[in-house]
């Protein structure tokens, strides 16, 4: 019954951290991750560790990844270091500010639009180009966080049923 337990909050960690991938208050792919070692330690599991170490490193890259996306797209669109300041304070005040499910993206976008037009208010392009390379380092890096995740919840259930 301990280990029916232990694989159960094993799969709820592995939900939680798949949703944490798309909303930020969640550490993603690190609940992910735990869950697979609890899984992995905690378990008869005959799990190998190659899918421990290939998934801990997938987080690592991930980690890295989150931070070089989205100011690569940024710049690629032409944005500034104002707007990638705009995005991240956009994004906090929309988690908390704006009471809808995905509050902190409408804020993450504003965030940067204003502080592109706070760097140079006569160029309004230039900042809705900066929120269209904001929105794909979005999509990019929440994409692979996601498959991340549904990766490692596919190798601890295909662990369990074969």
């Amino acid at each position: 019954m301990q280990e029916g337990l232990i694989i159960l909050v094993c799969i709820i960690l592995l939900i939680l951290g798949i949703v944490g991938t798309i909303v930020p208050v969640l550490p993603g792919l690190l609940l992910s991750l735990c869950g697979l070692l609890i899984y992995k330690f905690g378990t008869d599991s005959e799990l190998s560790m190659v899918y421990v170490w290939i998934f801990s490193a997938l987080t690592l890259l991930s980690v890295f990844l989150n931070y070089i996306i989205p100011a690569k797209t940024n710049r690629k669109y032409g944005g500034t270091k104002w707007g990638s300041i705009g995005s991240i304070v956009g994004t906090f005040a929309g988690m908390f500010l704006i009471p809808v499910p995905f509050g902190f993206l409408i804020g993450m976008f504003l965030g940067v639009f204003i502080g592109e037009l706070l760097h140079d208010v006569s160029d309004s392009k230039k900042a809705f180009n900066s929120v269209k390379g904001a929105f794909i380092g979005f999509v990019l890096g929440t994409g692979f966080n996601f498959l991340v995740g549904v990766a490692m919840l596919l190798a601890v259930v295909l662990d369990l049923l074969f």
